[in-house]
């Protein structure tokens, strides 16, 4: 007999359909397995590529041979939420058998999770291609931690690095900003003292 989940499908504060407890779930609970039909990789490729640009897909990765099409055969696991500081974690549990079809990806609780809590995890997504801006925009997490990072993508190295470039350079306009807000500021401060001199 299969244990009573401790979850339901709600309206969600980050994205439309989310999870949330319905009673409280241990820290190391197993939630619930994420299900669906076994396609593979050049299967997926094939039928699902259109998705890469729209910010949205129920394809997991389970290993080297399979993915997990949630669209088919999929159960609640499918509408948990990203987010960038989750109470939960994905992993793939490999059968002992060795076995790939028998993987399993299973969702457990990272912490203490109260009813009514969402459910989250981070996606973390990595897709082998270019992250254009348009790419990123898709992609955008919309979790509202403090600790968001803007994406649902795993950034590669190279994305990384031109983060930190922009990052920087904000940071660099941020401060010419305020030093300009300043010496107006003082300038302003100079204009009137020189007419009161001149009164």
């Amino acid at each position: 007999m299969e244990k009573k989940l401790k979850i339901a499908k709600r309206r969600s504060r980050i994205h439309g359909s989310g999870v949330v407890a319905t009673a409280p779930i241990r820290k190391g609970e197993h939630i619930v397995e994420y299900k669906g039909k076994l396609i593979t990789h050049d299967e997926a490729d094939a039928g699902y590529h259109g998705e890469l640009n729209t910010g949205h897909t129920f394809l997991f990765t389970l290993n080297d041979d399979w993915i997990i099409n949630a669209n088919v055969g999929g159960n609640i696991a499918k509408w948990i939420n990203c987010s960038c500081d989750p109470n939960a974690v994905a992993f793939v549990h490999e059968h002992p058998s060795k076995d790939s079809k028998r993987d399993q990806v299973i969702i457990e609780a990272l912490r203490a999770i109260k009813p009514g809590e969402e459910i989250t995890y981070d996606y973390g997504f990595e897709f082998d291609v270019p992250y254009t801006p348009e790419l990123l925009e898709a992609w955008a997490c919309r979790c509202g931690s403090p600790k968001c990072k803007g994406t649902m993508l795993t950034l590669k190295k190279e994305d990384k690095k031109k983060a930190k470039k922009e990052d920087k350079k904000g940071l660099k306009d941020k401060k010419k900003e305020k030093k300009e807000k300043k010496d107006r500021k003082k300038n302003k401060k100079d204009r009137k003292k020189n007419k009161k001199g001149k009164k």
